[in-house]
């Protein structure tokens, strides 16, 4: 096995994804997680007072109270990214056959929670959305809290084979134009990266960074 401990600084304003209404949340993006416990510690972690802003995308919070990413939304970012890149010729990425099902079972972030340090200033971002219905077209607002750009993030990559390393050095460059959170398409949630430190289990530290 591979690991790999990075570091992401926002290049751009972060915004929530979480649902602030629980019961929304449970149904649609805490389904993503991988068993029921994990629905359940989504759900806690969004927070009693987001319930007051049901329309609001928000950030989990972590035990201390700071807001957080999980695990699987690191893995999400190198699933979009890596179907991108398989359309770009000449890239690493353009020769990974079965892109999704690789990643589900090659690649993984060791922390399940992983938090969003110097986030102390969190603000609202209200947009349009617009879409074409029966009725023409409809828009309506949409408000998500925001992290501004700076904030940074630290976290484990694991890859179970060796040489696949050099796909996440790709697909966290990639972060420079499409990044992490709501409202990617617009330049929310760019990101840059620096590698921390790399080893492998044969180095003998592979339960570094617990």
């Amino acid at each position: 096995m591979e690991f790999m401990r990075v570091k992401l600084t926002l290049t751009e304003d972060i915004l929530g994804t979480a649902s602030a209404n629980p019961e929304i949340h449970a149904e649609y993006i805490a389904s993503k997680g991988p068993d029921a416990q994990s629905v359940k510690e989504e759900v806690e972690a969004i927070g009693a007072d987001a319930v007051l802003e049901k329309g609001m995308t928000v950030f989990p919070l972590d035990e201390d109270g700071d807001p957080m990413l999980w695990d699987y939304q690191i893995k999400g970012f190198f699933k979009d990214t890596a179907g991108m890149l398989k359309k770009v010729s000449g890239t690493i990425s353009s020769g990974v056959k079965a892109y999704k099902k690789e990643i589900d079972g090659l690649f993984f972030i060791k922390e399940r929670r992983i938090k969003i340090h110097n986030a102390d200033e969190i603000t609202i971002c209200q947009r349009p959305l617009r879409a074409q219905t029966a009725q023409g077209e409809r828009v309506a607002l949409t408000s998500s809290e925001s992290i501004p750009a700076g904030a940074w993030l630290e976290f484990t990559v694991i890859c179970m084979r060796k040489g696949d390393m050099k796909l996440v050095r790709e697909w966290l460059d990639y972060g420079k134009y499409r990044g992490l959170g709501q409202w990617r398409n617009s330049g929310k949630g760019r990101f840059s990266w620096e590698e921390l430190h790399a080893w492998t289990d044969e180095d003998g530290d592979a339960d570094l960074y617990d």
